[in-house]
Parts: C-alpha cells; structure tokens; sequence
C-alpha cells in the first residue's frame, strides 16, 4: 500500500538538491533568529514584548515580499524548464520593480502607523506602565528595521530567482553569512561587547540591517559576475521592459498570490491581536512558543518551496500527468513525515525551552503549553502547505488564494474574534480551539490534489 509514496533513490537525489539547501539555510537563519530571540529575551519582559510586536508586523511586509516574486516565480521556474532565458530576465524585473515599490509602501506605513499598530497588541489585562513601555521598546526597535526593509526585497528578488533556476547553492550561503553576521553583531551590539556601548532593542535591530545587506552583496555580487552561468542578468537593468502580454499574465496570476499572502499574514496578525487579549502575558509566551516552532517547522516549510519549484519545472518540461501526480504524492507524503517528527521533537523540548528566558513563571508555563499544541499540529500543517505549493506551480493562483487566506479568513479569524470577545475563553482553549480549521483545510486540499486540474503549462 505505501510503495506508491515511496520514490526510488534518482527520486529522493532529486528532491535533496533543492531541498537541501533551503533546509540549510532556512535552519542557520530560524537557529539563529532562536538564539536572537534568547538574546533579546534575557533583557527582560517588556522588551521582548515590544520586539515580538513589530516583528509580528514586519511578517506582513516580509510575506507581501514574498507573495510578490512568487507569482512571477512560477513563470520563472516554468521558463527554466523550457530554457528561456529572456523570459527568466522579464520575471526578473518584474520581481525587482514590485519588490522595491512594497518596500517604499511598507516604510511609508510603518512611519505614520507604527505606534498605532503596536498599540493593538497591548490592550490585554496587565499594567499600564509595563504597555506603555513596551510600546517605546517597541517602537525604538521598529524605527532602525526600517532601513532593511529595500535590502531584505532586492536580495529576495535575486535569491528566488536563483532558486527557481536550480542555483540553491549561493542564496543558502548568503543566508548563512548574514545570520552569522546578525548573531556575531547581536552580541556585540545588544550587551556591549568589544569596547562598545550596550544598545539592547536598537542593537538587535541594526544587526538584522546590517545582515541583510550582506545578504544582497552576496546574492547580487555572484549573480552579476556569472552571467555564464545564469544569463538571464545580462541587460536586466538596461531597461524597465517586460511585453506587454507577460506582464498581464504575471499580474493575473501573480495578483492573487500577493494579495494571499498579504491578507493570510494580516489574519496571522489579527489571530495573535485575539489571543494578546486575554492578558500582556500572551505575547512574550507566544513570542517564545512561535520561536521554537519556527525552527520545527524549517523542514516541511523547505519541502513546501521544493515541491513548488520541482512541480513547475516538470510542468514547464511537459512530463505527463502520470509522472507529474506520481512525484507530487510522493514529495507531500515525505514532507508529512518529515513534519511529524520534528512535531516531536519540538513536543519533547516543550518543558526546557522555555526556562532558557528572563521572564516570570506564569509566561513559561504558558509558553510550554502553547508548544505541545504547535506541536500536535504540524502533522496537518505540513499537508496544507505542500497542497498550497502544489496547487500553486500550475497557476492556479485564485484557487490557491481561497484556499490559504480566504479559508483563513473566512473560517479561523471570525472563530479567535468571536471566542476572544465574546466567549472572553481563556488563552489556551482559544488557541487550541482555533486550530481545529487547519484540519478541515487537509481535506479540502487532498480533494484539490486529486482532480488534478492544477496541471498545466503556463509557458
């Protein structure tokens, strides 16, 4: 029964040197944004709190980064399989332009509503001078991530690029110098080390700055001086032109992803504003609960980008359904388990972790508790997202974007509003009661998975 979820070592070869890499770098960068987390927890509390706040709010910016080169990242994927350099160059600026006007968007926004949106994350029960000074951590912090917003889009716009044309190599070591370079700096910059003075929040957040231009130095440095190798760079910023007809197909398709990404991370956003209702110690718990989840989930998520770029690369050579359904189920079914057992291992760290930080009892216990549950639920979050990526590399994009945000939307954040205001339900089965959608999300998209209607070539 199971031999047809099984691939053969050519097949497991394949997946690894994509997947590889990501996993690499995605797990040097999630370890250490856990050991920058450490860091800026043991300052105390409230600056923990004010940190988690706005990177809460800079996932929204991150994810609309993302969303925007990913619509164009399925032609660029499909334009590789079928060796199209000048279509991968059209992709490219496409990514470029997008990625600099969301950041400029981003800035604007975060500058004359900064404070407010901070603020929303502080109305639970606790002590209104402890808010009031997360709020000023917070907002020091926020003020210096700023300049990093155009060098995390440009190096995204470059290192997805890379990806979707089979380099995974230089993206994952630009990932891990710059998360050496940001951990170097957080332990210098956060306690005053070497002769300089202690920064704390402010020292955090120009190491991620710094870091992140090291990232685009090194993903654009090699891009440019190995046109050769990938000549799709060659004229790319001769000219802002894409034809007229691929940019429409880009922003039709593409559209949809930005706008999903968008609205999931704003609803993402909007469930933990729910939860940090019902007392200040939400935040620092789920700050610490999402830290170790973050690195639990590092495998499934890089599965979820291989079996993106894997599936428009087979779509784009034109392989047969039969091939293209026979390795999609075997690339989702290998995700699964990967995310079930790091669901585990995060179960088996769920007590330790959290006495790691500098903060009150009442926090860990919550915190420890919160992690059982993340843990429990990795199993269906490993399924939804390699649905999502699959659905997504044949361009189905509006299908995908009700799948992911709209379900969201439609299911999981009128459920935490409802319970959080209403029911006024204590934190911990709120949030166990708001992950029962996820499951009902697995078996809408193994239905989506098999009609198969996702199988197209775009190129």
């Amino acid at each position: 029964m199971f031999r047809k979820y099984i691939g053969d070592r050519a097949f497991y070869r394949r997946i690894l040197y994509v997947v590889l890499p990501i996993i690499i770098q995605n797990g040097i960068s999630n370890f250490v944004s856990l050991l920058d987390n450490i860091m800026v927890g043991r300052i105390g509390t409230l600056p923990m709190s004010g940190v988690s706040i706005v990177n809460q709010l800079m996932f929204v910016f991150n994810l609309c980064i993302f969303g925007a080169s990913s619509g164009a990242g399925i032609f660029t994927a499909q334009f590789h399989g079928s060796r199209d350099d000048a279509g991968i160059r059209y992709t490219f600026r496409f990514k470029v332009l997008i990625c600099s006007a969301l950041s400029i968007l981003g800035i604007t926004l975060f500058l004359t509503a900064g404070d407010n949106l901070i603020g929303l994350y502080l109305t639970g029960e606790g002590n209104p001078e402890e808010a009031a000074q997360a709020l000023a951590y917070g907002r020091e912090y926020m003020l210096v991530m700023l300049v990093g917003l155009l060098p995390f889009a440009l190096s995204n716009a470059y290192s997805s690029t890379l990806r979707e044309t089979q380099e995974t190599f230089v993206p994952m070591l630009a990932g891990i110098a710059a998360v050496c370079i940001n951990l170097g700096l957080n332990y210098v910059l956060i306690f005053g080390h070497l002769g300089l003075p202690a920064m704390g929040v402010r020292g955090a957040a120009l190491a991620t700055v710094l870091s992140r231009f090291a990232e685009l130095g090194i993903v654009a440095g090699w891009t440019h001086t190995h046109p050769g190798k990938k000549p799709f760079i060659r004229g790319a910023y001769h000219s802002a032109y894409i034809p007229g007809r691929l940019l429409k197909t880009i922003s039709v398709k593409g559209l949809p992803l930005l706008v999903n990404e968008f609205l999931w991370s704003c609803g993402v956003a909007f469930l933990n504003q729910c939860y940090s209702t019902c007392s200040l110690d939400v935040v620092p718990a789920m700050n610490i609960a999402t830290t170790l989840s973050n690195l639990g989930s590092v495998v499934f998520l890089s599965m979820g980008n291989a079996v993106g770029i894997l599936m428009g690369q087979m779509l784009g050579a034109r392989e047969s359904k039969e091939m293209v359904q026979d390795a999609n189920r075997k690339m989702i079914f290998t995700s699964v388990v990967s995310g079930s057992a790091f669901g585990a291992l995060m179960a088996c760290f769920a007590g330790v972790f959290p006495e790691i930080y500098n903060t009150t009892p009442s926090v860990r216990v919550l915190a420890e508790k919160m992690i059982l549950i993340s843990s429990f639920m990795i199993i269906f979050h490993s399924y939804a997202n390699a649905a999502y990526f699959t659905l997504r590399s044949g361009g189905k994009t509006f299908i995908t974007f009700l799948f992911d945000s709209g379900f969201l939307w439609v299911c999981s954040v009128p459920l935490a509003f409802c319970l959080s205001r209403y029911a006024k339900l204590p934190i911990l089965p709120l949030y166990m009661i708001c992950q029962i959608p996820d499951m009902l999300k697995c078996v809408i998209g193994a239905y989506m998975l098999k009609k198969g209607s996702w199988i197209q070539n775009l190129t």
